[in-house]
């Protein structure tokens, strides 16, 4: 028993190190790869780490009609994606999939939006509500597409446990599995709608609402939200590994090289997208958010009949 639990304060330690580590040279890789294509030199790639650094070194002034609330929404956004952390795997079995369901991940996964409209709220800015509006209406339709990809899994293996849902479930079953292929292209097309990234960072549009929710903030506050968004990337790409290409040897080592890797193509993914593809509009985003619902709600179907 208490090697058990070593073993998962080893596991957990490594996945919140790994994730407070990987997220900002992610940011960096996506910001570097995104100006090459558009033939820019581009900021180097330990920039986000001093942008962190700077912003922790400034003074926390404190704005809005909440500071209280300001405060509180920031620290939950960062600590709710550690959270997420600690249930999926990275390399390895994650350090509480055997202690949480899938209900508790989609709920955990919630928190970091609803710490960004707490934010918005708290700030009263006309922006800010504004950029609160959009970023309830992509939660609002986009994670029931969560839900259901994790729903899926639980289906074929008969399981709410995240240990057994984390493990390709969504490809369990006997013949072709039609709603694990259905959901696979449904992840693909949503990972950069769940990440906010171009052209779905419509909650923040800096040309048009001045980074919509984020806007009253500054110092510790605004590097807390930041270092949530880019940890988004590796816990997000952990989720889509762990649901849809969890293969490796066994070999903890070897399977968190495979894993690295795994985010690293992942990451490229996504800047490929943001680099050639411009914003879309509200109305467009949530468009595309039904689609993606529509579909996964069919592959849902199809999981309910044994396909």
């Amino acid at each position: 028993m208490n090697g058990d639990l070593w073993t998962r304060l080893g596991t957990g330690a490594v996945n919140v190190g790994l994730t407070l580590l990987l997220a900002p040279l992610a940011e960096g890789i996506l910001r570097k790869v995104t100006a090459r294509i558009q033939s820019r030199q581009g900021p180097p790639l330990i920039q986000p780490y001093l942008d962190l650094l700077k912003l922790l070194g400034k003074e926390d002034i404190e704005s809005g009609t909440s500071p209280r609330l300001q405060r509180l929404a920031a620290t939950l956004a960062l600590a709710s994606v550690l959270g997420v952390a600690l249930l999926v795997p990275m390399g390895g079995r994650a350090p509480l999939g055997g202690q949480a369901d899938a209900i508790a991940l989609v709920y955990l996964l919630a928190f970091c939006g609803i710490s960004t409209l707490l934010g918005a709220m708290a700030a009263g800015s006309t922006y800010s509500l504004i950029g609160m509006s959009r970023e309830m209406m992509a939660m609002m339709t986009l994670e029931p597409v969560l839900g259901i990809a994790v729903i899926v899994g639980a289906i074929h293996t008969g399981s709410l446990r995240l240990d057994p849902v984390l493990a390709g479930s969504v490809y369990a079953g006997t013949g072709v599995p039609w709603a694990g292929l259905v959901m696979l292209g449904v992840g693909l097309f949503s990972l950069q709608a769940f990440l906010g990234r171009l052209p779905f960072d419509v909650a923040e549009a800096e040309t048009e609402i001045m980074e919509g929710p984020l806007i009253e903030y500054s110092g510790p506050k605004l590097a807390l939200f930041k270092y949530a968004q880019m940890a988004k990337i590796v816990v997000y790409a952990a989720l889509f590994v762990g649901l849809f290409v969890p293969w490796g040897s066994g070999i903890y080592a070897v399977d968190l090289v495979l894993f690295l890797g795994k985010v690293l193509v992942l990451t490229l993914l996504v800047t490929l997208v943001a680099a050639t593809h411009a914003r879309f509009r509200i109305d467009q985003a949530m468009k595309y958010y039904l689609g993606l619902m529509a579909v996964s709600l069919a592959a849902l179907v199809l999981a309910l009949w044994g396909f």
